[in-house]
């Protein structure tokens, strides 16, 4: 168990929030929302401890055990991987370190004698004997491949560290578990894997989550971070945001009557407050318009994107053909032809399949062999995984770097565009090259939007945004006329979108059209 007693958190003038009273139970799932610098990460940094609050208290159970997910990637570089994972409890790995130093003595004393068998027994008792198996059983179900539990971290990908880093935080049933993002870098099943473990975990997990299917199938209950509080509701993602949308439409709805009466009270005072008959009424009615609350309505931290992919010219039939196309050691002899109003979902054990697939459809690549055709009258807009060069060495702001992907260069024409991606008054001067992950998807997006293609090609749209633009990209995606071609992690989009599925994985293919 672990309780906030009147938290309050601030940066200068800025109050992250205030008065924060929370009790997170065993065998309960909490998952954490809000925009993006809302302070969801700092509030779980709070929890662990690693932040302390300008006010109240976080109150952990006696003897309780907390786990995170640690961010620095490069932490461990000298560990193997196995190591890394089994470190996560940090008092059996101590144990093993001192197991070894008292077995390589030559001879022992009575007393380290005594200490080791002391050792043994605590060994035993945190499961030790098994800590190897059930350390590679979690990063094979996390995506870890088998030959790389005993490399160096130093030399493993980012985004395998990332995946180690989760089964380090997961290792040894901690009575309270902090992920931050824990979906990051996780393809399908991964996420499907971890998604079961969670639901069989019986202490304490406090996510913080952009993945909205993960966050309904795992969460018992929702923490609001919003209005400077953070306000905790019953169930999972999908039913916080039907309860949280009718408790603002009742608000208005009370608001209006409220209005209503008031004006229809100072009417009547206005008409009949000289006329003596009237008179005392006209008192009545005063002392009830002064009793008269209008709640303000506080505007929300959210901020929802407009999300809209508009074709210049609708498609063909002859979209694209994707003939007998091999590149070694991604796929082999992949077909399939598009046809008109289909939006498909790829699916795929490794990612980086899919980044060469759509490489290679686009031209940016070539093939080991095979053809791709795109019809004559398509239009292809992509938004790669991988979007750095756009920004990274680019002086522009905002208005002059969209600027270049547009046919009107008119600045209120670009500002409106800017706008929709809640990029306003001077946020537009921004630099390129210092915007965050979130804030250059939506440049992409904007940029996508503007090119009006008839094909659009996306690959991990949904990296680095916080739910409220997710939830305007899933939108966009379901309204558009456009013909698509997606990968994504989001279950969410593949379940509203998708129209046809296509499997890829390195020697198989499976195609199949959804009802």
């Amino acid at each position: 168990m672990i309780q906030v007693v009147n938290v309050s958190l601030q940066y200068g003038k800025r109050v992250l929030f205030k008065d924060v009273n929370l009790k997170f139970l065993p065998g309960e799932c909490y998952g954490i929302i809000g925009a993006n610098g809302a302070g969801k990460s700092t509030f779980l940094k709070i929890l662990s401890g690693e932040i302390t609050p300008n006010k109240g208290e976080v109150i952990v159970g006696k003897n309780q055990r907390i786990s995170t997910l640690a961010q620095n990637q490069n932490a461990f570089d000298d560990l193997t991987v196995i190591n890394t994972v089994i470190g996560g409890h940090q008092r059996l790995a101590e144990i093993i370190a001192l197991k070894e130093k008292y077995y390589a003595l030559p001879e022992m004393t009575e007393a380290q004698g005594n200490e080791l068998g002391a050792l043994e027994a605590e060994f035993a008792e945190l499961d030790g004997w098994d800590a190897d198996s059930n350390a590679r059983i979690m990063l094979s179900g996390l995506g870890v491949d088998e030959d790389l539990h005993d490399q160096q971290m130093k030399d493993l990908d980012v985004k395998i560290k990332v995946k180690v880093l989760l089964a380090r935080a997961l290792f040894g049933n901690p009575d309270i578990l902090i992920l931050d993002e824990p979906t990051n870098n996780l393809d399908l099943a991964g996420t499907h894997w971890l998604e079961e473990f969670l639901l069989d975990f019986k202490n304490t997990t406090i996510i913080v989550s952009h993945n909205r299917h993960f966050l309904n199938q795992v969460c018992t209950h929702i923490c609001d971070v919003d209005f400077n509080q953070i306000n905790m509701f019953v169930g999972n993602y999908d039913f916080w945001y039907e309860t949280s949308q009718l408790l603002l439409k009742q608000q208005k709805e009370a608001n209006k009557k409220a209005e209503a009466r008031a004006q229809e009270l100072k009417d009547f005072i206005a008409r009949f407050s000289a006329n003596a008959s009237k008179s005392r009424q006209a008192t009545s009615r005063k002392k009830e318009l002064e009793k008269l609350t209008i709640e303000d309505i506080k505007p929300s931290s959210r901020k929802y994107p407009y999300i809209n992919f508009e074709c210049a010219r609708e498609p063909g039939n002859e979209i694209l053909a994707v003939e007998n196309l091999t590149v070694d050691g991604f796929f082999r002899n992949v077909s399939f032809r598009v046809n008109k109003g289909e939006k498909i979902a790829f699916l795929t054990d490794k990612s980086f399949r899919m980044d060469k697939l759509f490489n290679c459809i686009m031209g940016l690549e070539k093939p080991d062999s095979g053809t791709v055709t795109i019809g004559k009258t398509i239009t292809t807009s992509y938004l790669p995984v991988d979007y750095r060069s756009y920004f990274e060495k680019c002086d522009l702001n905002l208005l002059d770097w969209l600027k270049q992907y547009s046919t009107d260069t008119n600045e209120t024409f670009i500002r409106s565009w800017l706008g929709r991606m809640l990029f306003s008054g001077e946020e537009a001067l921004k630099k390129a090259n210092v915007l965050s992950g979130g804030e250059r998807v939506r440049c992409m997006l904007a940029k996508t939007m503007l090119e009006q293609g008839n094909l659009l090609i996306f690959n991990e749209p949904t990296n680095h945004l916080d739910l409220e633009s997710i939830t305007a990209l899933n939108q966009g995606m379901e309204r558009t006329k456009a013909v698509m071609l997606f990968y994504t992690s989001d279950e969410e989009i593949i379940n509203t979108v998708a129209t046809r599925v296509i499997e890829i994985t390195a020697d198989k293919m499976h195609d199949r059209v959804l009802v």
